[in-house]
């Protein structure tokens, strides 16, 4: 597949050079319009009234690749009498329909420029247009001579029905037009759906932004300057005028289209009636979720939180909340009843899932995994979830050099038990109203024997709190978080390796881990409405602080404090990740990276537990290194040294990643990337020469630069990324920079690396 996309490249390159001489006589093929703007207003907007209006012109009719225009190539090619399979193929994939100078209306344009201006506030403009020919193509440039624009001297409220009007007059001191704003359409829409908005969260149930009206009185100046007043619409519907209040809630926790509910059915708690035949979910636990009660008045915005929080249960399937309007509307003055009703339809209580997975890791093992999950929902009647998952998979180390065939198979299971609420002994009163927080328990264990090296026993156990502090944050914090690691089955060339690198060998020492973790995301990249989106991720793990506390048990200041006979790790970590996502239009993005880490062992330990540093080099780092092929610092081994493979880790960690990606052909999508960053101790190690942090770490950094393929189907991204090192921190200071081109290293991955 990448043969031929190379060759499919190629002839684009190559065929594409001209179209002009494909161009039928007595046409003019039409390549674009510019815009040409003289304002005598300020510059700021004169730059946004450019904006506004190129999205009227055809500014590149045609897409371009390498200066060409393969799409308009392969369409006339197509269109010859014997075209041949390859150009029908091609056309029939990127073909585009020429554009000829006739087709364009000039005057249309011309009117649309106009109407454009007019809603921003700019009257009685000069456009004219100018074709600018050459051969068989041309362009044309439109002349815009702007006015000064229209600006707003007063806004005030006409006539209203009292209630309405006293709600609107209290909205008005966030209004998003002020004294002084030009005349704009989009900005008078935006008020409206403002006031329209805020309205809905007073009770105002059947009101729409269209029925405001706008009107504007230049009569009482001289200058461009108007005032602006908002009124109803005449045939504005008396029911949208008045507040509604709510008289009833129901809430029926177990719906579905063939229920049918008697009276027996209905318990009362708290004011809200909760309707289900048989005990589905318990009312206490299902109180918390719903935001409004009888007696308030229709709130949208309670409304929309109500459902986030009932659809983040993983109970159910489909949340429906219904209004029922209960009163008939006559005077449009007296506040109405309303009834909400509640539905919601839950998932199967148990499922289970089997799946087998072709796992390609960050260090270069893959291999087949078979994972088998069975999950049981609202298993106490509370939105509870239960999921129990097993794992059992075989990885080959697929990395060329040394360590090449090395494997491993992995057995786990692990359970998580989820309750959608807190579980603390004293009550949390704060407030979240954009999701309810969940506790979670977690339990794992799990066995890796990896080939001629060692067998390694782990459990892990965690209690924490997770949450959305609304649709960007996201916060995760687990108080308890225990880890036990225990190294068994060594064998003679890795009891070797530990005997040679008494750094690696106090890593695996401490077995015990003890501490508390929290963990900060803000993500933008769902949002529709951020153009240039940014991700932020900051983590905090302390360990063995609580522990120190109680636990003084060694005989002499030397030894180490145990517990249940085993050390325990103590020690400070914590990083951050920082993203950039800039889009740059028709597929193309630039992103950028920044990764900053850190961690300090003390008290009870000399060094950070080796499940817990951080190393560098690979397909999600720097990827013109091998995984774990960086650092710490300057260090290198030797060719013979077998060690190579373990020792590659460190205390700080720095990278810096830069991507250009952008669209090849159908599910096919390329990158240009350069990474940047190495690891380091924070002390000097006699066992790894080079390897602390000092000034001069910037010449330090692994520095690489390649290309890229992805193919993505439905965000299942396939990635394979050729990248050769620019500056190898292992080799002499003189040596360093140099791109290896000759030696480059090919990444295979699954997923965008970030």
């Amino acid at each position: 597949m990448k043969i031929k996309l190379v060759i499919g490249t190629l002839l684009l390159i190559g065929c594409s050079c001209s179209v002009e001489k494909y161009i039928p006589q007595h046409k003019t093929l039409y390549t674009g319009s510019e815009l040409s703007l003289q304002s005598n207003d300020t510059v700021a907007e004169l730059q946004e009234v450019e904006r506004n209006l190129s999205n009227l012109l055809f500014k590149e009719p045609y897409a371009k690749f390498l200066g060409t225009k393969p799409g308009l190539f392969y369409h006339y090619k197509a269109k010859q009498e014997k075209p041949g399979f390859l150009n029908k193929f091609l056309n029939k994939k990127i073909g585009e329909e020429p554009i000829y100078l006739s087709d364009i209306d000039q005057s249309r344009t011309i009117d649309l420029i106009d109407n454009r201006l007019k809603n921003r506030g700019f009257f009685k403009n000069r456009i004219s247009s100018t074709i600018v020919q050459s051969q068989k193509t041309a362009k044309i440039v439109y002349d815009v001579d702007v006015q000064t624009p229209y600006r707003m001297a007063t806004y005030q409220i006409d006539t209203m029905p009292s209630m309405i009007k006293k709600d609107v007059a209290t909205l008005m001191g966030d209004a998003l037009i002020q004294k002084g704003d030009r005349f704009d359409l989009d900005l008078f829409k935006n008020e409206r759906e403002r006031i329209e908005e805020d309205l809905k969260n007073r009770g105002y149930y059947n009101f729409r932004p269209e029925f405001l009206i706008f009107e504007a009185d230049t009569n009482q100046y001289k200058s461009k300057q108007f005032d602006l007043f908002l009124r109803l619409k005449r045939e504005t519907p008396k029911k949208a005028i008045v507040p509604y209040q709510i008289n009833e809630v129901l809430v029926y926790p177990n719906h579905s289209l063939d229920t049918i509910y008697t009276s027996n059915d209905t318990t009362l708690y708290k004011g809200v009636k909760y309707i289900q035949d048989t005990l589905f979910f318990k009312p206490k636990r299902l109180a918390p979720f719903i935001l409004f009660e009888k007696g308030q008045y229709y709130n949208s915005d309670q409304s929309r939180l109500t459902s986030k929080r009932l659809s983040a249960i993983e109970t159910y399937q489909f949340v429906n909340i219904r209004y029922d309007e209960l009163d008939t509307i006559s005077d449009g003055v007296t506040p109405k009843r309303m009834r909400a009703r509640v539905y919601l339809s839950p998932l199967k209580k148990r499922a289970i899932r089997l799946e087998l997975q072709a796992v390609s890791k960050s260090n270069n093992f893959a291999g087949p995994q078979l994972l088998v999950r069975l999950s049981n929902r609202n298993l106490f009647k509370g939105g509870e979830s239960l999921d129990i998952t097993s794992t059992l998979g075989y990885e080959t180390q697929i990395a060329s050099g040394d360590n090449a065939g090395l494997s491993s198979v992995q057995v786990g299971l692990g359970g998580d038990l989820t309750f959608p609420r807190i579980l603390f002994p004293i009550k949390i009163d704060h407030d979240f109203k954009y999701k309810t927080p969940n506790t979670k328990i977690s339990v794992s264990f799990e066995h890796l024997r990896r080939s001629q090296l060692y067998g390694l026993y782990s459990s892990t156990a965690s209690y924490g709190y997770n949450w959305n502090a609304n649709k960007f944050v996201y916060h995760e914090i687990n108080p308890i978080n225990i880890n036990y690691v225990n190294l068994s089955d060594t064998s003679e060339e890795f009891d070797d390796i530990l005997e040679g690198n008494p750094f690696l060998n106090n890593s695996f020492q401490q077995q015990f881990i003890a501490g508390i973790t929290y963990a900060f995301f803000y993500n933008e990249l769902n949002s529709t409405s951020k153009r240039h989106p940014i991700f932020f991720n900051a983590n905090v793990d302390i360990a063995g602080n609580t522990l120190s506390l109680f636990l003084n048990n060694s005989d002499s200041d030397s030894a180490a404090n145990t517990i249940f006979g085993l050390e325990y790790a103590q020690y400070v970590k914590a990083d951050v990740d920082f993203r950039y996502y800039r889009n740059l239009g028709n597929g193309q993005k630039l992103i950028s990276r920044l990764f900053a880490g850190w961690g300090y062992a003390y008290g009870n330990s000399e060094t950070m537990p080796y499940s817990k540093q951080y190393f560098s080099g690979g397909p999600y780092s720097v990827r013109a290194f091998r995984i774990r092929s960086l650092g710490p610092g300057t260090y290198t081994t030797a060719a013979d040294d077998n060690s190579a493979f373990f020792d590659r880790n460190g205390d700080i960690r720095l990278e810096a990643n830069l991507e250009y990606r952008f669209p090849i052909a159908g599910y096919f999508n390329g990158a240009v990337f350069a990474d940047a960053g190495n690891v380091w101790l924070t002390e000097e190690n006699a066992s790894l020469p080079g390897g602390a942090f000092s000034s001069d770490f910037i010449s330090e950094l692994g520095v690489g630069a390649g290309v890229g393929l992805r193919v993505d189907i439905q965000n299942f991204v396939i990635r394979l990324d050729l990248a050769a090192p620019l500056n190898d921190p292992s080799k002499p200071k003189a040596d360093r920079f140099k791109f290896d081109v000759a030696n480059p290293v090919l990444n295979f991955g699954i997923g965008y690396p970030f």
